[in-house]
């Protein structure tokens, strides 16, 4: 599986962005699907996951009611959309795939297989 994520960019607190990742290869509906973002200076965190199938979604407390993960199995695609963006929302996001992860697995970087290049996301005060 090849990942390719995109639509970062420079915003002001408040806006929105919608990130995207494509995925190639086949059976895109058997991987869940995770998000996470690197800050300068500090370790990867998790986002948002999706599990395989369209399934459930999970979130980070820091984004819980602001940003929404969904996936169009159908054109091998994942997004996340961010509202109400914030400064300390400023990172390289990465979507990552693992076929058929638990629930309890999600959050965690090493659990994942496959990584998309990483997309710059900068929000401004």
């Amino acid at each position: 599986v090849q990942l390719q994520a995109s639509g970062g960019g420079l915003v002001q607190a408040g806006d929105s962005l919608r990130l995207s990742c494509a995925a190639s290869g086949r059976a895109f509906s058997d991987y869940a699907m995770g998000w996470f973002r690197q800050a300068p200076g500090k370790e990867r965190e998790f986002v948002a996951a999706i599990r395989q199938r369209g399934g459930n979604t999970y979130y980070a407390d820091s984004v819980k009611g602001r940003f929404t993960a969904s996936r169009d199995n159908a054109k091998n695609t994942v997004n996340l959309q961010m509202n109400s963006l914030k400064p300390e929302d400023t990172a390289v996001y990465y979507c990552a795939a693992k076929k058929y992860l638990i629930i309890t697995a999600m959050t965690n970087p090493d659990n994942y297989d496959y990584w998309g290049q990483g997309t710059l996301v900068t929000v401004s005060s």
